[in-house]
């Protein structure tokens, strides 16, 4: 039998920090006498945690609200500039780096153009480690300032030390992206799934934002989901959950990049759509040309409604999820003139029950989502385990 961990003093105060930090950072504005309901701590540990916090500066007044008596209250807020977070968005057609307050809000951001299969694992190695210099330089905010790189890739990653990443549409087997980004920088990185990092932010500041038990689906060119269970991102034994995009629509149907048959994603990913109303691949057009195809009502796109609503519907069958949110490029592109008839094609193939518990919305944070979701990888983290840095702390003054 194990025996039980000893939690020291340190810990407790660890734990009792972290508690208020996430509470300021999610909730907003607070005073101590809130903070004390919200959380449950008693008074006197919300008053010493809180001095703390403010005597390193990590949180800091926000002015003053009245009270039943007495006199006015004190709010307190995170510091949004105590720090930076660095989000990172290796997509199919192009790598975009952004750097963030504490607050999200964009400070700087670099885009550097990927060509259709031109995903060599040195190049982008390149152009990341590139957008943080130049996002650096930018905003004029210094590399002590950063609290981290939150990186979202296709395909699987494993967590550990060298983050190896599986996508086998960019022929990435094993590839250490962690081991050879620190050859360029010595910053905390944080790698995961691009559609984990897009679920993250839309259930933190987004259209997921109050689900306990969501969904929320990319559909760019590739396709993934992020599964939410009772608040937390399910990843499964070897975090490849979500792999929504290789679930199978139709036996022996289309061939996939990946190379399988009758994927979902050789069905509703932007490249396939395309590439069944017979339109060449550019990446530089193809935003336009669905949007085309979807405001003259090619019937691909009618055919396309309903292989959506059918893996939406699976979704719905398998996770019983209160919320789904449909984001990426393309998804919003149907979503935006096709949602009525997307709910539709669901509710003809999915059971009643589960369908009628579930909503199907649209992302709110667009195309940047997946960028904004990997700087979350590095918010999630000071959060848990912030610990003051004298140096950031006389930069945030």
């Amino acid at each position: 039998m194990a025996r039980p961990e000893r939690r020291t003093v340190r810990d407790l105060r660890k734990g009792n920090r972290a508690v208020l930090l996430r509470a300021l950072y999610f909730v907003g504005p607070t005073s101590r006498h809130e903070l004390t309901a919200l959380t449950g701590l008693s008074a006197a540990t919300v008053s010493n945690v809180t001095g703390d916090l403010l005597s390193d500066n990590v949180i800091v007044e926000a002015g003053l609200v009245d009270s039943d008596g007495g006199r006015p209250r004190v709010l307190l807020r995170v510091n949004p500039v105590y720090g930076y977070a660095i989000g990172v968005d290796v997509g199919e057609t192009h790598v975009r780096v952004e750097l963030f307050d504490l607050d999200m809000n964009e400070k700087a951001k670099a885009e550097f153009a990927l060509r259709p299969g031109g995903h060599e694992v040195e190049l982008v190695v390149r152009h990341i480690l590139a957008g943080i210099e130049a996002v650096l330089a930018d905003s004029g905010v210094a590399p002590e300032q950063v609290l981290g790189i939150g990186i979202g890739v296709p395909g699987i990653v494993e967590s550990g030390p060298d983050a190896l990443i599986h996508a086998q549409t960019f022929g990435w087997d094993s590839v250490p992206l962690g081991a050879l980004l620190r050859e360029g920088t010595s910053l905390p990185l944080y790698v995961d799934n691009g559609a984990k990092t897009m679920g993250q932010a839309e259930l933190w500041f987004g259209a997921g934002r109050g689900s306990r038990n969501a969904v929320i689906a990319l559909i760019g060119s590739g396709v993934g989901a992020s599964i939410i269970t009772d608040g937390v991102t399910y990843r499964g034994a070897n975090s490849s959950a979500g792999e929504w995009g290789h679930t199978k629509i139709a036996l022996g149907g289309r061939t996939c990049r990946c190379g399988g048959r009758g994927c979902l994603e050789a069905y509703i990913g932007a490249e396939a759509i395309l590439e069944r109303a017979g339109l060449p691949l550019d990446t530089a057009t193809e935003q336009a040309q669905l949007a085309e195809l979807v405001r003259s009502g090619s019937p691909v796109i009618d055919e396309t409604v309903e292989y959506l609503g059918a893996g939406l519907a699976n979704l719905i069958n398998l996770f019983n999820p209160e919320r789904i949110v449909v984001g990426g490029w393309a998804g919003l592109t149907l979503g935006h003139h096709l949602l009525t008839k997307i709910k539709k094609a669901a509710a003809e193939n999915c059971l009643t029950q589960p369908f009628s518990t579930a909503s199907i919305v649209l992302g709110r944070l667009g195309p940047d989502a997946v960028a904004l979701g990997a700087a979350t990888l590095v918010i999630e983290e000071f959060l848990l385990n912030n610990t003051a840095s004298p140096a950031r702390a006389a930069a945030a003054l």
